[in-house]
């Protein structure tokens, strides 16, 4: 017979192992998802908490993925081996690609997401991930020992093991949720804030602020009269984010519709700003500049007559409409006559209020380009306790995140992209480098290298290391390799395809809008002329190649195919510039130096260069007020120590 000590001595043994984890990521939103899922399926025991197990990969605000450089980064995190592309493909109800009569570099895709869907299968992908276990519970501290992390404990009083911590809360560090003049704690509408773990950070010293955000109202859909508006459909064939999905749309498609403000709307929106929160004072956080609040847009924008609203469908089996671009935080009352005074709207239904939302951030200058936290070992940020706006920079900071999680558990260097890598770089350069006192979106305007950094080469450059650090499924790998392979055998077949001087291969040319050959010209050389496209060459080809070169044309990968061949020379000069910049970034600074004593740096410039820690000359270079002749002195002083170390060598070698 059993006794009773026995028996809880065994229970003691199972929590024990219950409760002893390599990585714990607190929180289950966009950057907690791609968190939790990237560290365990490169092998590390990995714990998620999340408040509540229902709203795990919900999408609090607009229902959609991608946008201007968010496609981009989207793009990457596929590459890498993250979810969120995969995600999207499965549940969206709309597919656009946007500028696509600009340049190449400024191309990017966007999706209207079914919300339940995304949510439901980002879930079910979590439940079922190996090495993943999910538990519903708050996070009151954080357990450090000697500057490090080796636990966390909870509101249920659970000790946790763990060797690494990934905090991403989103909203909920000490939210504050705001309508009219009335405001309560939540970390979004219908779940509870999270209030010790925000006390927890600002106990240790951490340089916390408060940012604001806001959602806009839903509306019924049966209340709209869409006979008045401009509809926008869905591209067809659809641009799918992940590189490898292909084929046809997953769910059925719905049109979006377009309408505008109006000077009623404005009149409306005046006379109760003083109900707005944040013209009263009320409000203590930044909220975003590119993403204003309606208020805050007829408030700063008298001039604008009109301002543009999506109405974006929120789902197959829901009547929900979110209206982008009507985020607010005036009380209901004002909410409702400001809807129906907007043409279509007339009789629309708010089922959801819109609202503010205040919540704690950490400086992100507290970080190292690591995501780890300077004060703590073991300790990463990732989202917008970071200071970030937008699903996509919250789960590429995730992923970053999560990956050197694992390996500041496996003793290994951290994984750092640079800015001529991956958007995430820049996005996480920005951050560590020059701080954000407002929410940060990104933009390809941010990224010096942005020919290089296109969403359809984001594979190209990403996924080997991706396979390397073991995130990118094998299967994944092998269709990049498959699909290089491909456009340089492509390439390399239009670079030696002639097409020679003739009166037909003129008349064609000249039917096309371009002139014709004196002399015998390469297909490649055909496809740089600016009005000619790849699927213009088959015409140039009357011989047995024809066949070849028409399979070329109609490939899937032929963009992809006609942009580096098109842009080769602006592609090889800005590959020079990359090679410059390296060289800067190759320019260690010690983290030990004392930059007050080095004669000729300003009292300013010693002041941010002490607070960033740059590791490099590159990112010295690039903090605000860091001048040119700064980094002159900086890299005189490597070049002395350079020197010194070298003369030591040379005297112990004697």
């Amino acid at each position: 017979m059993r006794r009773e000590t026995d028996v809880v001595g065994d229970n003691r043994d199972v929590m024990d192992e219950l409760n002893s984890f390599d990585i714990a990521v607190i929180g289950a939103g966009h950057a907690g998802c791609e968190a939790a899922l990237a560290a365990a399926r490169m092998g590390c025991k990995t714990l998620a908490c999340v408040i509540n197990l229902d709203t795990i990969g919900a999408m609090s605000c607009n229902p959609a993925i991608g946008g201007l450089a968010k496609g981009h980064l989207v793009r990457e995190i596929d590459a890498l081996g993250g979810e969120m592309a995969r995600n999207i493909d499965e549940t969206s109800i709309q597919f656009r690609r946007l500028n696509t009569s600009k340049g190449p570099a400024v191309r990017s895709s966007r999706a209207q997401a079914d919300r339940l869907l995304y949510r439901l299968r980002m879930k079910k992908t979590l439940e079922n991930q190996k090495n993943l276990t999910i538990r519903q519970t708050t996070v009151d501290s954080l357990t450090v020992k000697n500057g490090r992390i080796v636990g966390l404990k909870t509101s249920l009083d659970e000790d946790i093991r763990v060797k690494a911590i990934v905090v991403a809360t989103g909203t909920f560090l000490n939210g504050l949720i705001h309508i009219g003049l009335k405001n309560f704690p939540a970390g979004r509408m219908g779940d509870n804030p999270s209030l010790s773990l925000a006390a927890w950070f600002r106990a240790q010293g951490f340089n916390v602020g408060r940012m604001k955000t806001g959602t806009v109202p839903r509306l019924d859909a049966n209340s709209i009269d869409y006979s008045q508006l401009e509809p926008q459909y869905s591209d067809d064939p659809p641009s799918f984010f992940a590189f490898t999905s292909s084929g046809n749309y997953r769910q059925p498609q719905f049109p979006c519709h377009i309408t505008y403000t109006n000077e009623l709307t404005h009149e409306i929106i005046r006379g109760s700003i003083d109900q707005s929160p944040m013209y009263a004072g009320i409000i203590e956080g930044v909220g975003a500049r590119y993403c204003p609040s309606i208020e805050d847009k007829v408030m700063r924008f008298p001039e604008k007559e009109r301002h543009q609203v999506f109405l974006e469908p929120e789902g197959v089996e829901t009547t929900e409409v979110y209206p982008n671009g009507l985020p607010t935080s005036l009380p209901l009352a004002t909410q409702i006559a400001m809807i129906r005074s907007i043409k279509g709207m007339e009789n629309a239904v708010i089922v959801r209020s819109g609202y503010a939302i205040e919540y704690d951030y950490v400086d992100p200058l507290e970080l190292l380009p690591s995501l780890e936290t300077k004060r703590i070992e073991g300790l990463f940020l990732a989202g917008q306790i970071n200071g970030t706006s937008g699903y996509e920079e919250a789960a590429a900071q995730g992923l970053m995140a999560a990956i050197n999680a694992v390996h500041h558990c496996r003793n290994l260097e951290p994984l750092v992209l640079d800015r001529s890598q991956a958007y995430i770089g820049v996005l996480i350069d920005d951050l560590v480098t020059r701080g954000t006192k407002e929410p940060y979106r990104l933009f390809t305007s941010r990224a010096e290298y942005r020919l290089l950094l296109r969403e359809d080469n984001a594979d190209a450059r990403l996924s080997e290391i991706g396979h390397r650090i073991g995130l990118l499924p094998q299967e994944q790998y092998s269709f990049y390799l498959e699909k290089e392979k491909e456009i340089r055998d492509a390439i390399g077949l239009l670079a030696i395809t002639p097409v020679k001087p003739s009166a037909a291969i003129d008349q064609i040319l000249k039917q096309l809008g371009s002139a014709g050959l004196k002399q015998k010209s390469m297909l490649a050389d055909l496809l740089r002329r600016p009005e000619l496209t790849i699927h213009h060459l088959p015409e140039l080809i009357q011989d047995d190649l024809n066949t070849d070169i028409e399979k070329l044309s109609q490939s899937r990968f032929s963009e992809e195919v006609q942009l580096r061949v098109k842009y080769k020379g602006y592609i090889d000069r800005q590959t020079e510039q990359v090679n410059r910049f390296r060289k800067l970034e190759s320019s260690h600074l010690p983290q030990d130096l004392d930059y007050s004593s080095l004669s000729g740096l300003s009292n300013e410039v010693v002041e941010k260069l002490t607070s960033v820690k740059p590791l490099s000359l590159g990112q010295a270079s690039r903090i605000s007020g860091v001048t040119p002749a700064a980094i002159s002195i900086l890299q005189v002083h490597l070049r002395k120590l350079k020197h010194q170390k070298k003369s030591q060598q040379t005297d112990t070698s004697k």
